[in-house]
């Protein structure tokens, strides 16, 4: 497998993507009288035409009726659609989701779409983060409803880290690659874009969430036994995996993605933070993080945007950078440029230029720099033609939200020659500089902003069919919604950006204290122990606490402490060869040298031919091993016995050193 710091790049051909637009018949499900209520004041002209768009027919009356009938106010279409978009989210997760019958219990379906395109699947990566939506709403005001969802996502996820799939199994950690699944939680063994690298740090993010809570209301030995095992092998596979390349959240181009790295860093340093909460550690969290953080920096281009995928036949300017930035913000991290946070210059800068790079399509006539445009994945797309994406848009929407909250809570701008760009389109007159609050400068931005971030959402309302479902896309010309019905993502971008409007925002990660960068980037990886996550039976009557209680201060050494071991093995090799440790327990590949671990060369030279890599063990566990080099074709030459034998140190002890040299 390619590293990312050896920077290649190739580009997926194994699944042909129909470019056929599709009509999206409407799903009736809201009640009749909630019907009535959001439409009572639309004339028969008016419904006769959103009849129209949702049929993806010719209209001859939408620039009539756009400018003149139904043009909604963004606060009001979000009130709307807001109940909608719930219901609908709900709708589309098993196994009492009333549109995925058939789905096993806690599985996010992607869309009930099963041709045209087919996405009746689980894909790791959005069903995180729905979940993470859920989690959100749930921690902001307990639902015991969206409890439930949790808890059985929970559980759901638990079962899928040990399905054996094309990626690989749990033995290793390459299975947690695996980017979809089958809804009944069977494995998917079609061609496919594989590995996907985001879903588990995705996954870690939205179970922590749910874990913080319990935490803080007294249930720490809940989140300890049931979310911290699951919680535990997923960054595992981040610490091991983060330098590795894999498909990007489009699943098109396998490479370094910026939202993958991105995602990394945050699940290392929110699941270190996590692991202490439940009386545990993860050392390798903690040394890795640095250096993923390290290598996020340089994705971004000094002609002030971020390259989203390392590929040299595209521009870079994706919406990934975007949906970066939003999934990514910590409301104690001010405007932080390193983690990416909402207002920071860079993030602001990159926000113009994607926005911006997407103007040509039809549906985008008249808007220019400064005016919310409707937004796609990346400009060159050719998936149904190229297309803006509803969760595309209102993630423009949802990065200016952030800003503004963060503006006002600090209390003042800082407009900087990185950013200054971004400002002039809504405030001609700006120039760098920092405004305060009581300034008319300030005021002016905070409303232009506001103005532009609402415009995003005017967009998405004037392609919203009438009943308030949300597809994928909708066309680039005439606006009709085309794809994958009820898209479950969708949903979750338009209740998420609502929540930012309204203030309403999730709680620190961390951002703030794990924001330093180390003096040079480099490939830290550190191999990881995996194990099936059995409790999935979550006690009943886990209501709030009266009070936040404050969890326990770990004393001592946790019982499942590990110690970051690097092994060192002096052997000169040749061109096309590597080394590879293997041994006696799981994480060594129980001596098969398909699933040993591979060891780095970065450090190798003649005069010191080193080859190494770093494992999290267990304390106190005692193994053998021996190294093989493997040789270009696949044959494997074994080192001279007897057996090596090691027993990690059972104290608390988080670093241990081996140097060995071939026999």
């Amino acid at each position: 497998m390619d590293t990312i710091y050896n920077l290649k790049q190739v580009l997926l051909t194994n699944h042909d993507f129909t470019t056929s637009l599709v009509s999206n018949a409407t799903d009736f499900t809201t009640s009749p009288l909630t019907y009535l209520a959001m439409h009572l004041v639309s004339s028969l002209l008016v419904v006769g035409a959103a009849f129209q768009a949702v049929l993806g027919l010719p209209d001859p009356l939408r620039e009539k009726r756009d400018s003149e009938i139904i043009k909604r106010s963004a606060e009001s279409f979000i009130n709307q659609e807001t109940p909608i978009a719930l219901k609908n989210l709900l709708c589309n997760i098993g196994s009492g989701g009333c549109r995925v019958s058939g789905a096993a219990s806690g599985v996010v379906v992607a869309s009930p779409s099963k041709s045209n395109p087919d996405y009746w699947y689980t894909w790791t990566r959005d069903a995180a983060l729905v979940q993470k939506l859920v989690v959100d709403k749930f921690t902001d005001e307990y639902n015991t409803t969206l409890q439930s969802t949790i808890q059985a996502y929970a559980a759901s996820q638990a079962k899928l880290q040990g399905v054996s799939n094309p990626s690989g199994s749990l033995s290793n950690g390459a299975g947690l690659g695996e980017p979809k699944f089958m809804v009944d939680l069977k494995q998917f063994t079609g061609e496919w874009g594989r590995p996907q690298r985001d879903g588990p740090p995705l996954r870690v993010i939205a179970l922590v969430g749910y874990g913080r809570w319990l935490v803080s209301n007294g249930y720490a030995d809940t989140a300890k036994n049931i979310i911290w095992p699951i919680v535990k092998n997923d960054l595992a596979y981040a610490a091991q995996y983060w330098n590795n390349t894999g498909f990007d959240l489009w699943e098109e181009v396998n490479s370094s993605s910026f939202f993958t790295i991105a995602a990394s860093h945050r699940a290392l340093v929110e699941g270190s933070a996590f692991a202490k909460s439940v009386g545990s550690s993860c050392n390798a969290c903690d040394a890795v993080a640095p250096q993923v953080l390290c290598f996020q920096q340089s994705f971004w281009n000094n002609n002030g945007y971020v390259v989203s995928n390392l590929v040299n036949y595209r521009s870079g300017k994706d919406v990934n950078s975007i949906l970066t930035s939003i999934h990514n913000f910590d409301p104690a991290a001010g405007c932080d440029a390193k983690t990416f946070q909402p207002c920071s210059d860079r993030a602001l800068a990159n926000h113009k230029s994607v926005v911006d790079s997407m103007r040509f399509w039809g549906v985008n006539n008249g808007r220019t720099a400064g005016k919310a445009a409707a937004v796609g994945r990346y400009s060159e797309d050719v998936y149904y033609t190229g297309n803006p994406w509803y969760l595309a848009t209102l993630a423009a929407a949802e990065q200016l939200y952030d800003a503004i909250y963060i503006w006002k809570k600090q209390g003042s701008i800082t407009v900087t020659a990185t950013s200054l760009a971004f400002f002039k389109d809504l405030v001609s007159s700006v120039s760098a500089g920092t405004y305060s609050s009581s300034s008319s400068t300030y005021t002016s931005i905070i409303n232009a902003v506001q103005t532009y971030a609402d415009g995003f959402i005017d967009v998405v309302a004037q392609y919203t069919p009438s009943d308030g479902s949300l597809t994928e896309q909708f066309d680039k010309n005439s606006g009709a919604a085309i794809g994958a019905t009820h898209l479950t993502w969708s949903y979750a971008a338009f209740l998420s950006a609502a929540d930012r409007r309204a203030g309403r925002v999730p709680p620190s990660w961390g951002a703030a204290s794990a924001n330093s960068l180390p003096d040079s980037c480099a490939a830290s990886t550190v191999a990881g122990s995996y194990a099936t996550a059995t409790a999935t039976s979550f006690p009943a009557n886990l209501t709030p606490a009266s009070t936040t209680i404050t969890p326990p201060t770990q004393t001592g050494c946790p019982a499942d402490h590990e110690v970051l071991v690097t092994f060192n093995e002096k052997v000169t090799t040749s061109y096309g060869q590597t080394v590879k440790l293997v041994g006696s327990i799981a994480a060594l590949g129980n001596w098969a040298p398909a699933s040993g671990v591979t060891l780095s060369a970065s450090k190798y030279t003649s005069s010191n031919p080193t080859w190494y890599t770093t494992i999290a063990l267990p304390q106190g566990v005692s193994f053998a091993y021996k190294y093989v080099v493997v040789n270009s074709d696949g044959s494997v030459r074994w080192e001279s016995d007897p057996n090596r034998s090691y027993a990690v140190a059972s104290t608390c002890a988080s670093t241990a050193t081996i140097n060995d040299t071939w026999r």
